[in-house]
Parts: C-alpha cells; sequence; structure tokens
C-alpha cells in the first residue's frame, strides 16, 4: 500500500493498549493481525484521496478477508485482509467483527459530520464494539458480557474524539462533536477554528465527556466477569484509563493532560491490576472456603 494510505502508526502510538503482554502468547498473533487489518483500513479511510478510490481499496479489503477465510488464493488482495481471514477462520472466529469495521470506515469517507449522540452511538457500533467482541471471542468469554464490552469500547471511541477533536477538523475535516450540542451552546463546526478556543465549545466537550460516564459504570464490572486472566488485566487497566482521561476532560479539555503522560499510564495501570488481583484472589478464597469439608 502506498504512503498516502498509511499513517506509519504502529501499536504502541495508540490512546489504549493493543495487544499488550496482558494477553497470552497464543492469543496476541490473531490479536495483532486484527490490529494490522483494522489500522490499515482505517488509514484508507483518513487518507487524502478521491472518495472512489478509497471506497474500492476498502472494498478490495473486505474482499481479501473473505477470500481468506474461504481459503482462497488472492495474491492481488491485500495481505493483511487475506491473512487475517484465514487466521480467524482456522480459529473459528465470527467474521464479521472484522468485515463490521468496514462498514465505520466506510462512512469516514462519505460521513463528516454527526446529528446527535445517537448517531454518533451509531458510528462507535461499528468503528469500536467490534474490537471488544472480538477479543471475547478470541478467549472464548461468555456472550453475556457482550453489552458491557460495547458500553466500554463505545465510552472509548467517543473519549478519543473528544482528546482529537481539533485534530480530526484540521486534518480530516472531520467533526465528531454532535451538532446538536454544538447548537445548545450557540456554536457551530466552525468553533473549532477559534484560537484559543472558545469556553462554549469546552463546556460542549466537557458534558460529552459526562456523557461517557454512564457507559464506563455499565462496564464498571466488565473486567471482573472475564474469566482469562490476561485479558480481564487488560480490560481493567483499559476501563481505569478511561475513567481517568473522563475527569482530566471534564477538568480541562484542551489542556495536553487530556493524555496521559507514561508515568501517570503506568501509575494508572497498576493500581487497576492490583485491585483486579485482590479482588480475584479474593473470589478464588471464597470459593476454596465454601468447597473446603
Amino acid at each position: 500500500m502506498s504512503d498516502a494510505f498509511t499513517s506509519g502508526k504502529g501499536a504502541t502510538q495508540e490512546n489504549f493498549p493493543v495487544g499488550s503482554r496482558l494477553i497470552a502468547a497464543e492469543h496476541r498473533p490473531v490479536v495483532m493481525a486484527y490490529y494490522r487489518f483494522a489500522r490499515a483500513a482505517d488509514d484508507i479511510g483518513d487518507a487524502q484521496a478521491p472518495a472512489a478510490e478509497r471506497l474500492a481499496r476498502l472494498d478490495a479489503i473486505d474482499a481479501g478477508l473473505a477470500a481468506g477465510a474461504a481459503g482462497h488464493a488472492a495474491h492481488d488482495l491485500p495481505a493483511v485482509a487475506v491473512t487475517l481471514g484465514r487466521m480467524m477462520a482456522a480459529r473459528g472466529l465470527d467474521l464479521a467483527n472484522a468485515s463490521d469495521l468496514l462498514i465505520a470506515f466506510r462512512r469516514d469517507v462519505h460521513q463528516s459530520r454527526y446529528a446527535d449522540w445517537h448517531d454518533l452511538i451509531d458510528y462507535c457500533r461499528h468503528s469500536a464494539m467490534p474490537v471488544g467482541r472480538f477479543m471475547l471471542d478470541v478467549h472464548g468469554e461468555d456472550r453475556a458480557l457482550i453489552p458491557a464490552s460495547d458500553a466500554l469500547c463505545a465510552a472509548l471511541q467517543v473519549i478519543n474524539h473528544l482528546q482529537d477533536c481539533h485534530k480530526d477538523w484540521h486534518e480530516l475535516d472531520r467533526v465528531y462533536l454532535p451538532a446538536d450540542a454544538l447548537a445548545a451552546a450557540g456554536l457551530t463546526a466552525d468553533a473549532l477554528a477559534v484560537d484559543p478556543p472558545p469556553p462554549a465549545l469546552a463546556d460542549v466537550v466537557r458534558r460529552l465527556a459526562t456523557r461517557c460516564r454512564p457507559l464506563l459504570a455499565e462496564a464498571a464490572g466488565f473486567a471482573g466477569a472475564i474469566r482469562a486472566r490476561g485479558l480481564a488485566y487488560e480490560v481493567a487497566v483499559i476501563h481505569a484509563l478511561a475513567v481517568d482521561l473522563v475527569k482530566r476532560l471534564e477538568t480541562a479539555p484542551f489542556a495536553a493532560s487530556r493524555h496521559h503522560g507514561k508515568l501517570d499510564a503506568l501509575f494508572i495501570a497498576c493500581r487497576a491490576v492490583g485491585a483486579l488481583a485482590f479482588r480475584r484472589s479474593g473470589v478464588r478464597a471464597m470459593v476454596a472456603s465454601e468447597t473446603r469439608p
């Protein structure tokens, strides 16, 4: 793929952990293949190229995924898609958790504004929720966990949009801040061009960050319900980072602190892992005492 269609962004540069060492080694190859697929497709959706060309490339990604899953030779299709399709088929994983991402990336090509919160969450339904579902599928977790996973993934996506609202507008002419939220503050998307940002725009971001709180509350018990220890710890870390970012966005929406520094993230991660480890050990102790003759 040409440089025009690649951001050069890697897993370590994402806002939240991707395929960390917390994930069991046996699962890491397919998780990283999924990441490379998603990153390649996302880069196409964001590329500075004609819409028709971007859509054609996304169609090729889609075809490569299907061809790989079917075991067909596909030398003319993107290798990242063919490889993931083969790996997912070999493990009996639901291919929709990859192909659904392409719905969001196609949407990025032809939609640059969102009417309201419902419209934004509908976008998250394809841009973010499939990622959590994929991770549950890889680890063979209970499908009853999907609602909590969906809530966490939607919150993560919205938080990312809030953090990057100026960047998305300047670089992509894309505004994920819902139009009705801007209008309620007497603003339009043009407010993103004002430097320094007007206080009313900061209030919009604060209110949208606060709307992530119910989503994170729904996902509060998610990590504790996951059987796979590594995944449980990774989810606990991600949830803790998200909760902290909401607080930061509510406090200072446009300050540099709206992004975690490495030491901040490490401290939050260690605290989250420690808390979950304590809870898991308590559950094991309780089970052991109940089964002791």
